[in-house]
């Protein structure tokens, strides 16, 4: 049962109600047309919940700007400046800021509009090469595109809506002049399909477009293009400041391109090397950049780059590709490493490239461990990558004792998921002995998608950290005045890593606060925002860093942002923190005292205390543990409608770990609330609102 319907339930058992529903929580479901080509202007529309006094648009990129047409429609402008790639857009209006949506960037390409009746051949809507349709599915039908090819061209059918946060399931096909079905593809990038199609002759070819969800209603953009796409590039790891000779395959690559020993299908891929140079500016934050959303890595959301360092480049301007960077020195697979006996010797740590070139291919890598031995990291990036195999490492001795063997990893937490199909871990090692590591697809697949990024080393830890709106809803994070608003922060540990994590924030307005919170050796923690009762209504980005110290040395990561793209299901990436601060908040609680030390095995008794904030809002309030850490317990209570404040004791277990713990309370209170406040019936609605957190420094009891 996830958590909203446990406060749910809880506040219905302890309330008598005579109505429910939700304070306001602006959400944007879809947008229609999802994509614009620069320079250029499109009327979009917007649906969602919650959209009362919606009068903006907010992008992460300022040469995209939106001017209010009328309720729900707004004329947006793509400057030439805007790059090509994925921009957040998010709705800003009377009730706070709403999630954001997807919206595509491309430069020189036509843009068309879908025009209905096309569900027949003889109503084929034309298409020209080079050119994006703006579509939406047609449920139970499908629709019709007709462009004229010549013999000996080349072109990418690309139907991109999955990867713009639609639910759509598309599938496309392509027939010949004839009405002959030529070629058929689904689940290419994610859920959305790619043609590669060679023109056998002359005429008008006709590519179909269907939803296999059958829901109808969802927007869709289709490129046709005998531009530069890319399949792949080779290697995927760098070393900050360093430059690489990149080898890219693909199609259509140009004038320079040569043949590659790659097919896919029947047609074969193309090549091109040229140099590219490692950002110097992504390690000291641990930083992911990128051009495109990571929405292509599976067929469900995911959160896929958040154990990621690295950025997006752009070879030929085509679509981008994924390079990690990193500080040591890289190298590449050297075939023929299928055998033990044919093991690549390492020395460590190594970072390095390789790639699944057939089926059944497996690589083996040799190294041996230092007079110390103990805990070595393993890394395989490929699902993190966007590449398609399901690795599997195993690590054996020379006698082929299995040392230990890794598989998938990662968190899911409420709608965040960062579970992945990559292993890693760390594997116990004796020491000064020579180990064997065999990498493998779990099911035996290789060619050209099926590329990897090996990393093995002595420990060093580090870690990864995300945010994500609590609620399992698609609503961005809106603080009421005189409230609070919590966030999830979700810890990715790496090598061993056991530090407490302090969360801070850069770039809050006056009259906004967040934390202070620390992560002491948890997964999970919680991020509650508040706003001052005069805070001033503001919408806009925020920064968000974790700082843990590793022996003499202070790591600075970036907290980074992620989103959820459907009610309740997955989840993705997001360029920025972005809040709002708008109207009065019903109530709010706060702790006191805000910090105390106490004895592992001893109780923290403090006073929980309420203040009322509407006039008309009178009733009790039950409060429980918002995400407690394991090692602390309280029992649910309530605030009663004649009290202010309550004593509470929180019970520290005995062996909790010396550090400094955040806790956060939440409190659930039926309020009166009726969006028109002209109107005298006010409903009851159910509010949760989290406290402002307690630090308890938690010290070692004395020992007898």
């Amino acid at each position: 049962m996830n958590l909203f319907r446990t406060l749910l339930l809880t506040a219905l058992i302890a309330f008598p109600i005579s109505a429910f529903a939700d304070l306001p929580s602006p959400q944007l479901h879809r947008m229609t047309p999802i994509g614009i080509n620069a320079p250029g202007v499109t009327e979009l529309t917007i649906l969602g919940a919650d959209l009362e006094g919606v009068d903006a648009l907010m992008f992460d990129h300022p040469g995209l700007k939106a001017e209010f047409v009328k309720d729900k429609v707004f004329k947006v402008t793509a400057a030439a400046e805007v790059p090509a790639g994925t921009f957040d857009v998010r709705a800003v209006g009377r009730f706070g800021v709403t999630n954001p949506r997807l919206l595509a960037v491309t430069h020189g390409l036509q843009e068309l509009n879908e025009t209905e009746p096309n569900n027949t051949a003889d109503k084929a809507q034309a298409i020209t090469v080079n050119s994006v349709m703006n579509g939406q599915s047609d449920g139970n039908n499908q629709d019709l595109f007709k462009v004229a090819l010549k013999q000996g061209q080349r072109i990418v059918i690309d139907c991109q809506s999955a990867r713009l946060d639609t639910e759509m399931d598309p599938t496309l096909v392509l027939f010949s002049p004839s009405g002959q079905q030529l070629s058929s593809n689904s689940d290419y990038y994610g859920r959305d399909p790619l043609i590669d199609f060679l023109a056998p002759a002359d005429g008008e070819y006709v590519i179909e477009v269907r939803d296999l969800t059958y829901r109808g209603g969802y927007p869709y953009r289709l490129v046709v293009s005998d531009r530069p796409h890319i399949e792949n590039v080779f290697p995927r790891a760098i070393q900050a400041g360093q430059t690489v000779e990149l080898t890219v395959v693909g199609r259509n690559l140009g004038a320079g391109a040569q043949p590659s020993p790659w097919k896919l299908g029947d047609l074969p891929l193309d090549m091109v090397k040229i140099p590219v140079t490692g950002s110097a500016n992504i390690l000291p934050t641990g930083a992911y950049r990128f051009i495109e959303h990571a929405s292509q890595h599976s067929v469900l959301p995911t959160a896929a780059t958040c154990t990621l360092v690295g950025e997006q480049i752009a070879p030929l301007n085509a679509n981008p590709q994924i390079m990690m960077v990193t500080e040591t020195p890289t190298q590449i697979e050297a075939e023929p490493n299928d055998t033990r006996d044919q093991a690549q010797s390492l020395t460590l740590p190594a970072i390095v490239s390789g790639r699944f070139d057939k089926e059944r291919d497996v690589d083996w890598y040799s190294f041996e461990t230092d007079d110390k031995g103990g805990a070595y990291g393993f890394d395989v990036y490929c699902e993190r990558i966007a590449g398609r195999a399901d690795a599997y490492l195993s690590v054996m001795d020379e006698k082929g004792n299995v040392a230990g063997s890794l598989d998938d990893f990662g968190h899911r937490i409420s709608s965040f998921d960062g579970h992945l199909r990559d292993p890693s871990g760390s594997i116990n090692l004796s020491p000064k002995t020579k180990y064997r590591v065999m990498v493998k697809d779990a099911y035996g697949r290789g060619g050209v998608r099926y590329q990897y990024v090996l990393s093995i080393r002595k420990p060093q830890p580090d870690f990864f950290v995300a945010s994500m709106q609590t609620i399992n809803n698609m609503a961005g994070t809106t603080i009421w005045q005189g409230g609070a608003e919590q966030l999830d922060i979700i810890v990715h540990a790496k090598d061993g890593f056991t530090e407490s994590i302090v969360i801070t924030a850069e770039g809050l307005p006056a009259g906004l606060h967040a934390g202070p919170l620390t992560i002491s050796n948890n997964q999970r923690g919680t991020l509650v925002l508040w706003a001052d009762d005069n805070a001033a209504p503001w919408t806009g980005p925020v920064k968000l860093f974790a700082t843990a110290k590793v022996g003499e040395t202070t790591l600075r990561r970036e907290v980074r942002a992620f989103c959820r793209v459907y009610n309740q299901v997955g989840s993705r990436e997001t360029r920025e923190h972005v809040f709002a601060v708008r109207e009065k908040s019903p109530f709010q609680m706060s702790i006191e005292p805000e910090r105390l030390s106490v004895e592992a095995g001893q109780k923290a008794e403090v006073k929980l205390r309420l203040v009322r904030n509407w006039a008309d809002f009178k009733n009790a309030v039950n409060y429980q543990p918002l995400n407690f850490p394991g090692q602390f317990q309280l029992g649910n209570g309530t605030i009663n409608a004649d009290q202010t404040e309550v004593s509470i004791s929180i019970m520290v277990q005995a062996g909790t770990r010396p550090a400094d713990y955040s806790l956060v309370i939440l409190g659930l209170g039926q309020v009166p609330f009726n969006k028109d406040a002209t109107k005298p019936d006010k409903p009851n609605t159910l509010v949760s609102i989290p406290s402002r957190p307690l630090t308890i420094t938690v010290t070692e009891a004395p020992k007898k």
